[in-house]
């Protein structure tokens, strides 16, 4: 198939890193179930019956009143923003994979209390704690996915994460229909209750899944990393294909790391500062299409505008959410992210000025504020536009508002302004949840919008049309550490993103060769020039040398079983990674055009950078001050890129 043709300089296996992928995407079900369940829950006639204050809807049931709704269903979210930005917490302490199994277990607490509970307090508890757990997911999920998966197919597997969500909510309207009639506690419960597998599944599985190499180099265990790495590329740890990537993840942050600790509030100083806001400001866009009015409050809101079976309504836009995603994720890396976000955006904004317009003009409402409708067909055609609507969500920015934000932030900051921006989109959703009742309900105090808050709805597609033009830059193809430079590159504006090419490899730097003769044997002679941190290990003695790593371009193909592990190199890199930041000379002390807020220019790096002791038997050369002493004769090669 062309949309998954695989790079000619990529190896490894791609299956498990989908399955990967595809599994920890469980975490987006736990959202979507609760999101669709929860709509249904408060439109059941039994529930209302016995969770009902006094309060009686414009029939004279029983019903909870509006700022009731407001809060049982604004709660989740309120859980979940605590949760995002508690997610830093778990993810940099403890791991990805156990902070996904915690938070796991945190969801299981609240959705218990929601089961056992009879009254509303308990009942709002319980979604507070189930949103927790969904806020530290939802930060963990994306970021778990981003750093397993590889660079040419990682859009359709983050993407994944959204089809999960699409799925869950499927799923929760198909079981809200076949028990919403029951008149017994089995008609909330039954559907609340169904998350304890969901959630005991990814329990179980993560057991068996690998850490993220990105986080065992981060915590410094070069051996756990790569031996992660070649579990999930199905490589041997001593493939020259996995040695590559890790000295690439490895150099990049030790590079980060230079520059100093990281902080929340270094997230908002300069050079990050626009890729926080652009994280931010999308996950508000994405909150602003109007997806969660529907799925919150659909039912609600069909019921209300004369629609006979709102239940029926509402499984049809969920069908609608997953048939329009499963083809989506397959096309992130085919055709981009900007082009996909402002086409979406457009196509979101034609619908619902279509909704609201029908709405208004074929709705009318009597003195209690019951709604007539006064055009059935057109109402019918309202319907048709909604579900249009969701194609154009489910198909752009539902899933890629979470591919962008998991590839924007460097090794250093990513669980941090991740969890910035995931908990954006979780107070946004909150502040959605809990005014939507407000500004759409008949009353003194209500707005009375009805069909006409889709006109904001609108409007606030067409700014994500504005926002993507000027500030979204493409990532297709290209790795993390090359998404950071490309950041970096002064003067770069979005709609010339999809033109720029890296122009370094942080492995190619001096930094990377120091660490290569310290972590590898032998006795190679020394050049002449050797940088400050070689110098340093000459003058006590201890030269290491750098032996020759194949070159995965040229090398032979092994066949049969792979070499056994060779713990003793293994043991060296984490050896290397391990050492005093002061022993490292960076490339910014060599190089003035490298800094921290710009990229190392081509013409200037390819001077200075010192030629392949991947793919020669030469030892490292040194990088002098004249060009002339680290650069390529025929006997000394330039460096050979592994495609990176």
């Amino acid at each position: 198939m062309m949309l998954f043709k695989r790079p000619p300089d990529e190896k490894g296996s791609v299956w498990f890193s989908v399955v990967i992928g595809v599994f920890v995407a469980f975490g987006g079900l736990l959202f979507g179930y609760d999101t669709g369940t929860i709509s249904g829950v408060i439109a059941m006639k039994y529930w209302n019956e016995h969770f009902s204050t006094g309060y009686t809807d414009a029939d004279g049931n029983p019903a909870i009143s509006p700022s009731q709704a407001s809060l049982i269903v604004s709660i989740l979210s309120g859980g979940t923003f605590v949760g995002a930005l508690a997610s830093p917490l778990l993810a940099d302490k403890i791991g990805r994979r156990w902070g996904i199994i915690i938070s796991s277990w945190i969801f299981n607490f609240g959705v218990t209390m929601q089961v056992i509970s009879v009254a509303i307090p308990l009942f709002v508890a319980g979604r507070f704690f189930a949103g927790l757990g969904v806020g530290l997911l939802s930060a963990l999920v994306p970021l778990y996915q981003s750093e397993t998966a590889p660079k040419w197919i990682r859009g359709m597997i983050v993407g994944v994460y959204q089809l999960a969500i699409t799925i869950g909510i499927l799923f929760a309207a198909i079981v809200n229909n076949g028990t919403h009639k029951r008149q017994d506690t089995g008609s909330y419960r039954i559907p609340i209750a169904l998350q304890w597998l969901f959630s005991l599944t990814l329990i179980i599985g993560m057991h068996f899944l690998p850490e993220t190499p990105r986080y065992c180099v981060k915590r410094g265990d070069m051996t756990r990393a790569t031996r992660a790495l070649a579990k999930i590329r199905r490589l041997s740890p001593n493939d020259p294909a996995i040695l590559a990537e890790m000295e690439e993840i490895r150099a990049n942050y030790q590079y980060e790391l230079s520059l100093g600790n990281s902080s929340y509030l270094d997230c908002f100083r300069t050079g990050m500062l626009k890729r926080m806001l652009t994280g931010m400001v999308l996950q508000i866009l994405q909150q602003l299409t109007g997806v969660n009015f529907i799925f919150y409050y659909g039912t609600q809101f069909f019921e209300n505008s004369g629609i006979s079976n709102s239940f029926l309504i509402t499984m049809i836009l969920a069908t609608v959410n997953v048939l329009s995603t499963v083809p989506a994720v397959f096309v992130f890396d085919k055709f981009g992210r900007r082009p996909l976000l402002l086409w979406g955006g457009v196509a979101m904004h034609v619908c619902h000025f279509i909704v609201a317009t029908l709405g208004t003009a074929t709705t009318g409402q009597t003195a209690t504020g019951v709604i007539t409708v006064l055009n059935v067909a057109a109402q019918k055609a309202s319907i048709t536009f909604v579900c249009l609507f969701i194609a154009a969500f489910a198909a752009t920015w539902g899933p890629l508002a979470w591919v962008v934000t998991s590839e924007l932030y460097p090794l250093k900051h990513r669980s941090q302004m991740l969890s910035i921006s995931t908990a954006t989109n979780w107070i946004v959703n909150w502040a959605i949840a809990y005014s939507t009742p407000y500004l759409v309900n008949y009353g003194p105090g209500y707005a009375n919008l009805q069909s006409k808050i889709f006109f904001i709805w609108g409007t606030a597609c067409m700014l994500c049309v504005v926002f993507v033009y000027f500030y979204i830059y493409e990532t297709k193809g290209l790795s993390l550490e090359e998404i950071d430079e490309m950041y970096q590159t002064p003067g770069l504006k979005a709609k010339d993103s999809s033109k720029w090419r890296p122009s370094v490899h942080f492995r190619e730097t001096p930094l990377t060769e120091v660490t290569y003769n310290k972590a590898t044997t032998g006795s190679p002679t020394q050049p002449e020039n050797a940088p400050v941190a070689e110098t340093m290990e000459r003058a006590e003695g201890q030269a290491p040398a750098v032996p020759t790593l194949p070159n995965p371009t040229t090398a032979p193909m092994m066949i049969g079983s792979p070499p056994s592990e060779n713990d003793d190199v293994l043991k060296a890199l984490q050896d290397a990674v391990l050492r005093p930041t002061g022993a490292f000379t960076h490339p910014a002390t060599q190089n003035p055009a490298w800094n921290s807020h710009s990229p190392l220019s081509a013409k200037t790096a390819l001077s200075n950078l010192p030629s392949s002791s991947l793919s020669t038997n030469k030892s490292a050369p040194s990088l002098g001050a004249n060009p002339k002493d680290g650069g390529t004769s025929p006997s000394n090669p330039p460096r050979r890129s592994f495609g990176r």
